[in-house]
């Protein structure tokens, strides 16, 4: 078992594992940690854990401090500072005739680094939007493209349920999701229905994936010919969470048969 810190940066919901060194951290302390992408202002959203070393990416790095007043005030003018310099790189955008849109800005704490971010549909040539950013700002700028689920995940929103997005609530990574999820489910294949705000399918038609796939073990397929007591007809459709199935006969008579947990009808 190995000491960790759980610490979360930008109000994202991921999570990232640092080693709490001698320092007394709890959850909700802002820290100052060093990343791969420089040195950063993060929360901690959890308390020191014990964790198997299997489940860590080792080797950990340190927290460097638990941050004081002046690194919170920091902080605030990196953030202020920070939608300043999206504003001005929209205008860039615009003059530059760029197919590209911008939505977020930060600097690291250490102010080292200004990144970008931004979805397109395609490559963008942005080197001298860098050019011009750099000349600005004097310090290294990032933009970095990233995908419609991830600027769902940044921005929220409202699912078709009507609460707040699972991407930006607690999914902290982003399974795959198929079609077949949603035939195996049953759903209707109408884009209205099963895909998210940000287009694509939803993410929640793999939450309960695997319960109906193991269900559905006892079920016969949807067209198969079963019989049913002395009567013999046709699967027309399948109530997996409700255990029963459909049989229409060749006199059109509708028959609902139960199924057991042991699959015995």
């Amino acid at each position: 078992m190995i000491k960790v810190i759980g610490i979360s940066f930008l109000n994202a919901n991921r999570v990232y594992y640092f080693s709490p060194g001698k320092l007394r951290i709890k959850n909700g302390d802002f820290v100052i940690v060093e990343t791969e992408r420089g040195v950063q202002f993060g929360q901690a959203v959890t308390d020191i854990l014990d964790m198997p070393k299997e489940k860590v990416f080792l080797p950990l790095k340190e927290v460097i401090r638990i941050a004081n007043e002046n690194d919170i005030k920091t902080n605030n003018k990196n953030a202020k500072d920070a939608i300043k310099a999206l504003s001005y790189a929209k205008d860039l955008v615009v003059k530059e005739k760029l197919d590209m849109k911008l939505f977020e800005a930060s600097y690291t704490f250490d102010r080292k680094k200004l990144i970008f971010k931004f979805i397109a549909d395609e490559r963008v040539d942005f080197r001298q939007l860098a050019k011009d950013l750099a000349a600005k700002y004097k310090t290294r700028i990032e933009l970095r493209q990233i995908g419609v689920r991830d600027k769902a995940k940044e921005i929220g929103g409202l699912g078709p349920c009507g609460r707040p997005l699972c991407c930006s609530e607690f999914l902290t990574s982003f399974n795959s999701v198929s079609i077949n999820m949603a035939k195996n489910q049953g759903i209707a294949l109408n884009p209205t229905k099963i895909n998210g705000a940000c287009g694509r399918l939803l993410c929640c038609l793999g939450y309960e994936d695997d319960v109906y796939t193991e269900y559905k073990k006892n079920f016969p397929k949807v067209g198969e010919y079963v019989s049913v007591g002395d009567k013999k007809g046709r699967v027309s459709e399948l109530n997996v969470l409700n255990g029963s199935y459909k049989v229409k006969t060749k006199d059109e008579e509708e028959l609902i048969v139960m199924v057991d947990k042991d699959g015995s009808n």
